[in-house]
This record gives C-alpha cells, structure tokens and sequence, in this order.
C-alpha cells in the first residue's frame, strides 16, 4: 500500500545534493526557502522539507505527498543511496501513534551492505 507522505533520514549529505537527486527524481527543485532550522522547496509538485541534524549527524528529509515514484520510505530510501551514495535509514512501515517505545525504535539501515533491520533509539 502507497504511503501518504515519505520520510528518510540520511548522513553525510547536504541539501544542494539532494536537491539535484530531486530534480532528476521528481521535477525541477524551487529555489531552498530557509525557515527557522528547517528548508523547504518543491521538487516537482512535492512539498519538501529538509531538516538538518534531526537526529544528532542524521538529516530528516520529509516529502509531503504521495505522489512521488516511491510507494514507501524504504524505496524512497534504495533510491537515495543508489543516487547518493550516503548511509540511509528509514522506518520500515507507516509510523503509528499508538507504538510501543520498542516497535519505534525498529528502522531500516540501507548502505554498502544492504538493506538491514537495527534499533536506533531516536528519542
């Protein structure tokens, strides 16, 4: 089932580099719009936002729409270390309110060596 919306966290990248991965992924990026810590711009016709360091040196890169190429995080996320060649983690299902503590801390780390399942404790 498609996801609403798509969020990856990614190391060692910078805006600029995804906003080029974006434009050759989604359509042409507008111009980053700096608000507070986050930036925000279109890629195509998906809201994007980007939120550095959201989790200690990891980068929060949320896209607000299901209209993307991706019918998940973990696609979305492939993609991106396909492109981008930087670590990548991503949960591994819709995020629930309802949660335990436990399940929350069950991602998806996709690198040189694959897709694998840990426990980062981001909260």
């Amino acid at each position: 089932m498609r996801q609403p919306d798509i969020e990856i966290y990614l190391k060692d990248a910078d805006h600029q580099a995804i906003a080029a991965w974006l434009t050759q992924a989604l359509g042409p990026c507008s111009d980053w719009q700096q608000k507070g810590q986050t930036f925000q711009c279109r890629a195509g016709d998906v809201p994007v936002t980007w939120l550095p360091k959201a989790v200690g040196k990891w980068h929060s890169l949320y896209l607000a729409s299901d209209a993307t190429p991706w019918d998940d995080d973990l696609a979305c996320a492939k993609a991106a270390y396909a492109a981008l060649n930087v670590e990548i983690r991503c949960a591994p299902g819709s995020w629930e309110e309802e949660e335990s503590d436990e399940q929350a801390d069950q991602w998806l780390r996709i690198s040189a060596d694959g897709v694998q399942e840990i426990t980062w404790r981001t909260g």
